[in-house]
Formats: structure tokens, C-alpha cells, sequence
């Protein structure tokens, strides 16, 4: 096995990061489109939708894959997979026939090559960083990503005023072929020898989940962050968007910079875990984050009524996620074998990441149908909860932030005081 060298993932975490900016753009470009087709927070739902359900159900079986198979060819072939869906909605677009459902479709074949693709980067940061590094790259990975969502909305809205959506879906496809070169001739990634056969995918799920029942801890920490999961992908992944720009009469600048304002939260966290030591409670640091992030982010954007409000609650709730992932990272890298990593990194995708299709699907159903008619029916609760999250276009969905507030809090306090999860460290 070839000696584990950090330079090399500096290398290819900063050309992931230049076309993770590419996705971001056309992501962000895609969701502003959607939603002035329908005026609709399902149609963004939706969306998000068909890319985590395909990719919940193949992280069953596809762990013992990826421990069998070549991590590089396996990030190259997905990276490759999901560019073609790029390139796809831009002859679409450029031939006037581009539609919600096709965004939809290309989603979920990108839903698909992610499901592959992230537990094998998950095993080949494994193989390129020292353990005592990972809480690091955990930083260096939240500081990228938040930065990106910074820099990927106004650099979006910049490029869309300047040449539009085309623009915007090349810049997105030559980013992804710099980053398909850096690892193509750049990157070697060490492969431990499989000994072991596998004739089914069922036979490594069967082994995933083998593993976790003998690590309570580590299962019982999945459950609860698929719970939790579930709680903010109600609200922020899902009906932020609609929310802000319903609450700010369609002014995609607002919602701007409240996704930048999160991204900028996200990067002082990512920079804090970067330069801190590895926290010796790791389990209770993880769930004393979320709950600050819930307490202070979602009800403080429920009851926000102006940008103000909005960027405070966006820096206090993505603060404290790259904690969240930092310690988890560690604690995951540490209990898990080398050799199994990719069948329980699978396995915990499918596991943790289960909830999140229910919860966008759930969400723009009930911003749509529920909250949203309910705030303007006159009932009386419906007076009392808009005294504090406000009246008008919205305030369903603010209520909505009010509800996951709460519950995401009390089940994230609730965890620290899980015998078997208080073990991991």
C-alpha cells in the first residue's frame, strides 16, 4: 500500500471544489427557473426528490462494489455520468424544450451516480489522510463547500444576467473537466486487495448491517441523525428557497444573500474545525451542535421577517454543522475497518440519508396544502402563531420552521443522554 499522502488530497480537494462551484451555479440557476415556471415550493421539492431516492436505495447494495472495485475508475466513471446530465439540460435549453420533468429525470441519474460516488471518495480520503487528519479535512471539506455557497449563488446571478443560463451550464461543464483531469493523471489512489467474493449485493448490505449491529453506538448515531436529517430537510434544503422569496416579494437577491450569509456561517465553522484539536466527547459535541444549530437557526428564521432576521439565522444554523460532521467523521474512520469501508459508509448513506426524500417530498406538501392555507384561514391558532412568525405570503412556511426548531432541538438533547451513543469517542 502506497504511504498516504495529504498533498495529493489537497490536490484533488481543491479541484473538486472549482466543479463543485460549477454544480452550484446551474443548481442554483435550475431552482430560481423552476420555481418562476410553477410558483410552486413542491416543484422545488420535487427536484431534490429525484435525486435522493434513487440514491437512498442503491447505497444499500452498492458498498461491497465499491470495496471490490478501483475507487478512482469509480469517481471518474459517476463524475463523468453526472456531467452528461449538464450537458443534457443545456441542449435541451439551447432547443426551447427544456421542462420541470426534465430536470427531474436528470436527477435522479445523478441521484444514482452519487450513491457510488460518495462512499468511494469517502474510502479514498480514507486511504490519502492520515487519521489524525480527517477531523481537519472534515474542516477543510465544510470550508470549501460553504464557500461555494457563498460565492456559487452571486457568482449564478451575476453570469445569468450576463448570458444566461447557458453561460452559466458551460462554465458548470469545463469545470468538470478540470476536475476530471487533476484526478485522471494527478491522483493515485492506494487499493487494499480484496480477498473475499462477493455473488450478490445482498451479501455485502447483509455484512454493512452485520457490522453496525455489533457497533450500537455507531447505528444508534445513524438513527438519530436520519431523524434529524429528516427535521431540516423540511425546511432548509426544501422551502427556504420559496420561503425567502415569497417573504421578499420575489427578490432573488435577498435570497442571495441568505444563502451566502449560510455559506459564510459554514466557513467559519469549517475554518474553526480545521485549526481546533479533536474534541475527546465527540458523540455529545456532534448533538449539542445540531441542537444549537435548530435552536438558534430555525426559530430565528421563523419568526425573521426581513433580511436582517434571515442572515442571522442562516450564520447560527450552518455554524455548527461542520462540528457535526468533523466529530463524525473521526468517530467513523476510527471504528470501521479499512477493508469494510466502503459496504458500511454505504449503508450508513442509505441509513442516514433514508429520511431526507421523505422530508422534501413531505415538506413541499405540507408548505403547499397545510401551512400555507392554514395561516391565512382565519382559525384562531392560526392568529396566535402568526404573532410570532407574521401573516401574509410565507408565514406558512415560517410556522414550519417554528415546528422543526423545536422538535430538532428536543431530539438532539434527547441523544446526549443515549448510553450507547455517550460511548463513541
Amino acid at each position: 500500500m502506497e504511504k498516504k499522502s495529504f498533498k495529493k488530497y489537497i490536490i484533488l480537494w481543491l479541484s473538486q471544489s472549482v466543479s463543485g462551484l460549477g454544480s452550484s451555479m446551474t443548481g442554483f440557476a435550475l431552482v430560481l427557473w423552476a420555481y418562476g415556471q410553477s410558483r410552486s415550493a413542491m416543484s422545488v421539492s420535487v427536484m431534490s426528490f429525484c435525486n435522493y431516492v434513487p440514491y437512498v436505495i442503491l447505497s444499500l447494495f452498492v458498498g461491497s462494489f465499491i470495496d471490490r472495485h478501483n475507487k478512482k475508475t469509480i469517481m471518474l466513471v459517476s463524475d463523468g455520468i453526472a456531467a452528461f446530465g449538464s450537458l443534457a439540460v443545456l441542449a435541451l435549453l439551447l432547443a426551447d424544450r427544456l421542462a420541470v420533468w426534465n430536470i427531474y429525470m436528470i436527477n435522479a441519474v445523478i441521484g444514482i451516480t452519487n450513491a457510488f460516488q460518495q462512499p468511494a471518495s469517502a474510502v479514498a480520503t480514507g486511504w490519502l489522510v492520515p487519521k489524525e487528519k480527517i477531523s481537519n479535512v472534515s474542516g477543510m471539506n465544510s470550508f470549501s463547500h460553504n464557500l461555494i455557497v457563498v460565492f456559487g449563488p452571486m457568482m449564478a446571478a451575476f453570469l445569468f444576467a450576463a448570458g444566461g443560463l447557458p453561460l452559466i451550464l458551460l462554465i458548470d461543464l469545463v469545470s468538470f473537466a478540470f476536475a476530471f483531469c487533476v484526478l485522471l493523471f494527478f491522483i493515485a489512489i492506494p487499493e487494499q486487495v480484496q480477498e473475499k467474493t462477493y455473488r450478490s449485493p445482498f451479501a455485502g448490505m447483509a455484512e454493512g448491517f452485520a457490522f453496525l449491529k455489533s457497533e450500537k453506538g455507531i447505528l444508534y448515531m445513524m438513527l438519530t441523525m436520519a431523524l434529524i436529517n429528516f427535521f431540516s430537510r423540511l425546511t432548509y434544503e426544501n422551502i427556504l428557497s420559496p420561503m425567502i422569496l415569497s417573504r421578499s416579494s420575489g427578490d432573488s437577491n435577498v435570497l442571495g444573500i441568505v444563502n451566502a450569509c449560510m455559506g459564510a456561517g459554514g466557513i467559519a465553522g469549517g475554518i474553526l474545525v480545521s485549526v481546533k484539536k479533536e474534541s475527546r466527547r465527540k458523540a455529545e459535541a456532534i448533538f449539542v451542535s445540531t441542537a444549537l444549530s435548530f435552536l438558534f437557526g430555525d426559530l430565528m428564521m421563523a419568526v425573521g421577517k426581513n433580511v436582517f432576521w434571515w442572515t442571522a439565522a442562516a450564520v447560527a444554523a450552518s455554524l455548527p454543522i461542520p462540528f457535526v460532521m468533523a466529530n463524525q467523521n473521526a468517530i467513523l474512520y476510527r471504528k470501521i475497518p479499512s477493508a469494510m469501508q466502503g459496504r458500511v459508509f454505504a449503508v450508513r448513506n442509505a441509513i442516514q440519508y433514508s429520511t431526507i426524500p421523505v422530508g422534501i417530498i413531505l415538506g413541499g406538501c405540507l408548505a403547499d396544502y397545510v401551512f400555507e392555507p392554514f395561516m391565512v384561514s382565519g382559525n384562531r391558532l392560526a392568529g396566535v402563531v402568526g404573532t410570532i412568525v407574521g401573516n401574509g405570503a410565507g408565514s406558512g412556511m415560517a410556522a414550519m420552521f417554528l415546528c422543526t426548531g423545536i422538535c430538532g432541538f428536543t431530539v438532539s438533547i434527547l441523544s446526549c443522554f443515549n448510553r450507547e451513543i455517550k460511548k463513541l469517542h
